[in-house]
Protein backbone atom coordinates (compact mmCIF):
# COMPACT_ATOMS: atom_id res chain seq x y z
CA UNK A 1 0.00 0.00 0.00
CA UNK A 2 2.76 2.47 1.00
CA UNK A 3 4.82 1.59 -2.11
CA UNK A 4 1.78 2.14 -4.33
CA UNK A 5 1.10 5.52 -2.72
CA UNK A 6 4.71 6.64 -3.25
CA UNK A 7 4.64 5.41 -6.85
CA UNK A 8 1.33 7.17 -7.50
CA UNK A 9 2.59 10.42 -6.00
CA UNK A 10 5.77 10.25 -8.08
CA UNK A 11 3.76 9.63 -11.24
CA UNK A 12 1.50 12.56 -10.39
CA UNK A 13 4.48 14.87 -9.92
CA UNK A 14 6.02 13.64 -13.17
CA UNK A 15 2.78 14.37 -15.00
CA UNK A 16 2.60 17.89 -13.57
CA UNK A 17 6.22 18.56 -14.53
CA UNK A 18 5.58 17.25 -18.06
CA UNK A 19 2.52 19.49 -18.47
CA UNK A 20 4.41 22.53 -17.19
CA UNK A 21 7.30 21.80 -19.57
CA UNK A 22 4.91 21.35 -22.51
CA UNK A 23 3.22 24.66 -21.75
CA UNK A 24 6.55 26.44 -21.48
CA UNK A 25 7.63 25.05 -24.85
CA UNK A 26 4.36 25.49 -26.76
CA UNK A 27 5.45 27.29 -29.96
CA UNK A 28 4.22 30.78 -30.73
CA UNK A 29 4.37 30.97 -34.56
CA UNK A 30 3.06 34.53 -34.73
CA UNK A 31 1.51 36.19 -37.78
CA UNK A 32 2.95 39.00 -39.85
CA UNK A 33 0.62 41.85 -40.75
CA UNK A 34 0.33 43.14 -44.31
CA UNK A 35 -2.50 45.56 -45.07
CA UNK A 36 -2.72 44.17 -48.61
CA UNK A 37 -3.66 40.63 -47.63
CA UNK A 38 -4.89 40.83 -44.03
CA UNK A 39 -8.53 41.37 -43.05
CA UNK A 40 -10.43 41.91 -39.83
CA UNK A 41 -13.21 39.31 -39.47
CA UNK A 42 -15.81 39.75 -36.74
CA UNK A 43 -18.44 37.16 -35.92
CA UNK A 44 -21.88 38.01 -34.53
CA UNK A 45 -21.44 41.64 -33.35
CA UNK A 46 -25.15 41.63 -32.57
CA UNK A 47 -27.44 42.80 -29.78
CA UNK A 48 -28.44 39.34 -28.58
CA UNK A 49 -24.82 38.73 -27.57
CA UNK A 50 -23.45 42.15 -26.69
CA UNK A 51 -26.32 44.24 -25.32
CA UNK A 52 -27.56 43.94 -21.72
CA UNK A 53 -31.00 43.66 -23.33
CA UNK A 54 -29.91 40.69 -25.47
CA UNK A 55 -31.42 37.28 -24.81
CA UNK A 56 -28.06 35.72 -23.85
CA UNK A 57 -26.79 38.46 -21.55
CA UNK A 58 -27.51 36.38 -18.45
CA UNK A 59 -24.87 33.84 -19.48
CA UNK A 60 -22.39 35.90 -21.54
CA UNK A 61 -22.56 39.24 -19.72
CA UNK A 62 -19.98 38.34 -17.09
CA UNK A 63 -17.44 37.43 -19.76
CA UNK A 64 -18.30 40.40 -22.00
CA UNK A 65 -17.71 42.83 -19.13
CA UNK A 66 -14.57 41.10 -17.86
CA UNK A 67 -12.96 41.11 -21.31
CA UNK A 68 -14.07 44.66 -22.13
CA UNK A 69 -15.40 43.07 -25.31
CA UNK A 70 -17.78 45.79 -26.52
CA UNK A 71 -15.29 48.69 -26.54
CA UNK A 72 -12.49 46.44 -27.74
CA UNK A 73 -14.51 45.41 -30.80
CA UNK A 74 -15.24 49.05 -31.53
CA UNK A 75 -11.53 49.85 -31.24
CA UNK A 76 -10.72 47.13 -33.76
CA UNK A 77 -13.38 48.36 -36.18
CA UNK A 78 -12.30 51.99 -35.90
CA UNK A 79 -8.61 51.15 -36.28
CA UNK A 80 -9.23 48.91 -39.28
CA UNK A 81 -11.19 51.65 -41.04
CA UNK A 82 -8.55 54.28 -40.27
CA UNK A 83 -5.75 51.97 -41.42
CA UNK A 84 -7.36 50.76 -44.63
CA UNK A 85 -7.78 47.19 -43.39
CA UNK A 86 -10.69 45.39 -45.05
CA UNK A 87 -13.47 44.41 -42.65
CA UNK A 88 -15.71 41.35 -42.95
CA UNK A 89 -18.69 40.44 -40.77
CA UNK A 90 -19.96 36.88 -40.44
CA UNK A 91 -23.44 37.28 -38.90
CA UNK A 92 -25.86 34.80 -37.38
CA UNK A 93 -29.53 34.97 -38.43
CA UNK A 94 -32.49 32.62 -38.07
CA UNK A 95 -35.54 32.87 -40.30
CA UNK A 96 -38.94 31.30 -39.55
CA UNK A 97 -38.13 28.30 -41.76
CA UNK A 98 -35.05 27.55 -39.63
CA UNK A 99 -37.37 26.70 -36.75
CA UNK A 100 -38.53 23.68 -38.73
CA UNK A 101 -35.26 21.81 -38.15
CA UNK A 102 -35.81 18.23 -36.95
CA UNK A 103 -32.71 17.99 -34.73
CA UNK A 104 -30.34 20.39 -32.99
CA UNK A 105 -27.33 20.44 -30.74
CA UNK A 106 -27.66 21.74 -27.17
CA UNK A 107 -26.90 25.40 -27.90
CA UNK A 108 -28.81 25.34 -31.19
CA UNK A 109 -31.89 24.19 -29.32
CA UNK A 110 -31.40 26.92 -26.74
CA UNK A 111 -30.94 29.62 -29.40
CA UNK A 112 -34.13 28.59 -31.16
CA UNK A 113 -36.07 28.35 -27.90
CA UNK A 114 -35.20 31.89 -26.85
CA UNK A 115 -35.65 33.44 -30.30
CA UNK A 116 -31.99 34.38 -30.63
CA UNK A 117 -31.03 36.21 -33.85
CA UNK A 118 -34.57 35.81 -35.20
CA UNK A 119 -35.54 37.74 -38.33
CA UNK A 120 -38.84 37.95 -40.17
CA UNK A 121 -37.33 36.41 -43.30
CA UNK A 122 -34.35 36.35 -45.62
CA UNK A 123 -35.82 39.18 -47.70
CA UNK A 124 -37.81 40.85 -44.94
CA UNK A 125 -36.39 43.48 -42.58
CA UNK A 126 -39.63 44.00 -40.68
CA UNK A 127 -38.74 44.59 -37.04
CA UNK A 128 -35.02 44.15 -37.70
CA UNK A 129 -33.81 47.58 -36.57
CA UNK A 130 -32.92 47.43 -32.89
CA UNK A 131 -33.77 43.75 -32.62
CA UNK A 132 -31.52 41.08 -31.15
CA UNK A 133 -30.30 40.26 -34.66
CA UNK A 134 -29.26 43.86 -35.39
CA UNK A 135 -25.77 45.26 -34.90
CA UNK A 136 -24.91 46.98 -31.68
CA UNK A 137 -25.64 50.67 -32.31
CA UNK A 138 -22.07 51.86 -31.84
CA UNK A 139 -20.83 49.50 -34.55
CA UNK A 140 -23.27 50.60 -37.23
CA UNK A 141 -21.21 53.49 -38.57
CA UNK A 142 -18.40 51.04 -39.35
CA UNK A 143 -20.47 48.13 -40.63
CA UNK A 144 -23.03 50.10 -42.63
CA UNK A 145 -20.49 52.30 -44.43
CA UNK A 146 -20.91 50.59 -47.80
CA UNK A 147 -17.40 49.11 -47.69
CA UNK A 148 -17.63 46.44 -45.01
CA UNK A 149 -18.39 43.01 -46.44
CA UNK A 150 -21.30 41.37 -44.63
CA UNK A 151 -21.26 37.67 -45.48
CA UNK A 152 -24.37 35.57 -45.76
CA UNK A 153 -25.38 34.20 -42.34
CA UNK A 154 -23.86 31.16 -40.75
CA UNK A 155 -26.49 28.93 -39.19
CA UNK A 156 -24.68 26.82 -36.63
CA UNK A 157 -21.20 28.04 -35.60
CA UNK A 158 -18.70 27.90 -38.45
CA UNK A 159 -18.46 29.55 -41.88
CA UNK A 160 -18.65 26.33 -43.88
CA UNK A 161 -22.13 27.17 -45.18
CA UNK A 162 -21.84 30.91 -45.74
CA UNK A 163 -19.80 32.90 -48.27
CA UNK A 164 -17.13 34.31 -45.95
CA UNK A 165 -14.25 32.32 -47.43
CA UNK A 166 -15.34 33.16 -50.98
CA UNK A 167 -15.46 36.86 -50.11
CA UNK A 168 -12.01 36.71 -48.53
CA UNK A 169 -10.46 34.79 -51.42
CA UNK A 170 -11.95 37.11 -54.04
CA UNK A 171 -10.13 40.01 -52.38
CA UNK A 172 -6.77 38.27 -52.11
CA UNK A 173 -6.95 37.84 -48.35
CA UNK A 174 -4.99 35.01 -46.76
CA UNK A 175 -4.45 36.37 -43.25
CA UNK A 176 -7.24 37.06 -40.78
CA UNK A 177 -7.48 38.98 -37.53
CA UNK A 178 -10.43 37.24 -35.87
CA UNK A 179 -12.70 38.53 -33.09
CA UNK A 180 -16.35 38.59 -32.06
CA UNK A 181 -18.86 36.34 -30.37
CA UNK A 182 -18.93 33.87 -28.94
CA UNK A 183 -15.48 32.59 -28.16
CA UNK A 184 -15.85 28.83 -27.74
CA UNK A 185 -18.57 28.54 -30.41
CA UNK A 186 -18.59 30.78 -33.48
CA UNK A 187 -15.13 32.32 -33.08
CA UNK A 188 -13.44 28.99 -32.44
CA UNK A 189 -15.41 27.32 -35.25
CA UNK A 190 -14.40 30.10 -37.66
CA UNK A 191 -10.80 29.75 -36.50
CA UNK A 192 -10.75 26.03 -37.15
CA UNK A 193 -12.33 26.26 -40.60
CA UNK A 194 -10.22 29.21 -41.76
CA UNK A 195 -7.07 27.32 -40.78
CA UNK A 196 -8.26 24.25 -42.70
CA UNK A 197 -8.88 26.53 -45.70
CA UNK A 198 -5.26 27.70 -45.65
CA UNK A 199 -5.55 31.07 -43.91
CA UNK A 200 -3.26 32.36 -41.18
CA UNK A 201 -5.36 33.48 -38.22
CA UNK A 202 -4.64 35.67 -35.20
CA UNK A 203 -7.38 35.72 -32.56
CA UNK A 204 -7.90 38.89 -30.51
CA UNK A 205 -8.62 37.25 -27.18
CA UNK A 206 -10.06 40.25 -25.32
CA UNK A 207 -12.39 41.14 -28.20
CA UNK A 208 -14.48 38.05 -27.67
CA UNK A 209 -16.39 36.45 -24.80
CA UNK A 210 -18.29 33.25 -24.03
CA UNK A 211 -21.05 31.82 -21.90
CA UNK A 212 -20.26 30.99 -18.30
CA UNK A 213 -22.76 28.79 -16.47
CA UNK A 214 -22.47 26.73 -13.29
CA UNK A 215 -19.87 24.03 -13.89
CA UNK A 216 -18.99 25.18 -17.41
CA UNK A 217 -16.71 28.05 -18.45
CA UNK A 218 -16.87 28.60 -22.19
CA UNK A 219 -14.40 31.49 -22.01
CA UNK A 220 -11.71 29.39 -20.36
CA UNK A 221 -12.22 26.67 -22.97
CA UNK A 222 -11.93 29.22 -25.77
CA UNK A 223 -8.73 30.79 -24.44
CA UNK A 224 -7.08 27.38 -24.13
CA UNK A 225 -8.02 26.36 -27.66
CA UNK A 226 -7.09 29.72 -29.19
CA UNK A 227 -3.57 29.31 -27.81
CA UNK A 228 -3.33 25.71 -28.99
CA UNK A 229 -4.74 26.29 -32.49
CA UNK A 230 -4.25 29.85 -33.78
CA UNK A 231 -1.15 31.19 -35.50
CA UNK A 232 -1.19 34.01 -32.95
CA UNK A 233 -3.20 35.30 -30.01
CA UNK A 234 -3.20 39.07 -29.55
CA UNK A 235 -4.77 41.56 -27.21
CA UNK A 236 -6.69 44.45 -28.72
CA UNK A 237 -3.73 46.70 -27.97
CA UNK A 238 -1.40 44.36 -29.85
CA UNK A 239 -3.79 44.08 -32.81
CA UNK A 240 -4.06 47.87 -33.01
CA UNK A 241 -0.27 48.17 -32.95
CA UNK A 242 -0.05 45.72 -35.85
CA UNK A 243 -2.65 47.54 -37.93
CA UNK A 244 -1.05 50.94 -37.40
CA UNK A 245 2.60 49.94 -37.78
CA UNK A 246 2.95 49.46 -41.53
Amino acid sequence: MKRSLIFGTAMGMATLLWVADAQAQLPDPGMEFDVGNTALVITDPQNDFLSPDGVTWGVVGQSVLANNTVPNLETLLRTAKESGVQVFISPHYYYPTDHGWHFEGALEALMHNIGMFDRAGALDLTGFAGSGADWLDQYKEYINDGETVVASPHKVYGPQNNDLVLQLRKRGIDRVILAGMSGNLCVESHLRDLLEQGFEVAVVTDATASAIVPGWDGNAAAMTNFRFIANATWTTEEAVAKMTSY
